[in-house]
């Protein structure tokens, strides 16, 4: 798999691999499956540990993602964001390879292939070695939906699963899912993330908070 260094928040399905590198870190993103699903893997640059957010689809090219030379990253842990099966239908073979330690929330975890290592709450923290990720329960697309926020870089960087997109929250299926999704999303993620956070979703290019907060009030209105 191509890997490149210009980061655009733009990948094709079946295209190259795109990565960004922080202080500390790096964010390598790629489509998966029929769905042109995101997955992120993230590698601690000080340890080389490494943690990937959604095994979608596609688990050969999710570990030609990952490398297969001696200095690829060693991947202990993979974060799934919701309980619909276009997430996680990698994800038995991936752990069946590398035998990860697997994270979801409670609520979600029920519905995944295999069984959950740790469960995660709102406010909880994720490690990949020594970097930090905090927990944000996003609830109304599914009830256990998390999205994860990485805060020690120039920008604040928010991996949101299905909650979030370019141009509205995800999908629900009930009025009062829509609202409570809508309410977190503002008072979770708006309220106190500033403009330049740059969010990662679960389907297609990425965003920034600065792009999106000024049509939060159409969301609202049009309730999608």
């Amino acid at each position: 798999m191509d890997v490149l260094d210009d980061y655009t928040g733009h990948t094709d399905p079946g295209g190259a691999a795109i990565r960004r590198t922080l202080d500390g870190l790096t964010i390598t993103k790629v489509s998966v499956g029929e769905y042109d699903n995101n997955a992120y893997l993230l590698v601690c640059q000080a340890t080389g540990e490494a943690l990937l957010i959604d095994a979608a689809a596609e688990p050969d090219r999710l570990m030609d993602m990952v490398g297969h030379g001696a200095s690829r990253p060693e991947l202990r842990t993979i974060v799934t964001t919701h309980r619909h099966p276009d997430h996680w239908q990698a994800l038995g073979a991936v752990v069946g390879m590398c035998e990860p330690r697997t994270i979801a929330h409670p609520l979600d975890a029920p519905e995944l292939p295999v069984p959950t290592t740790t469960t995660v709450e709102h406010g909880d923290t994720v490690r990949v070695g020594q970097v930090e990720l905090e927990v944000i329960h996003l609830r109304g697309h599914t009830p256990g939906s998390v999205a994860l926020l990485y805060r020690g870089s120039d920008r604040p960087h928010l991996f949101t699963g299905d909650s979030l997109f370019p141009g509205g929250v995800g999908r629900t299926w009930a009025p009062e899912d829509f609202d409570s999704l809508i309410d977190d999303v503002s008072q979770r993620i708006f309220d106190p993330l500033p403009d330049d956070t740059w969010f990662y979703p679960g389907h297609g290019d990425d965003s920034t908070l600065g792009e999106q907060r000024p049509s939060l009030p159409e969301w609202r209105e049009r309730r999608w």
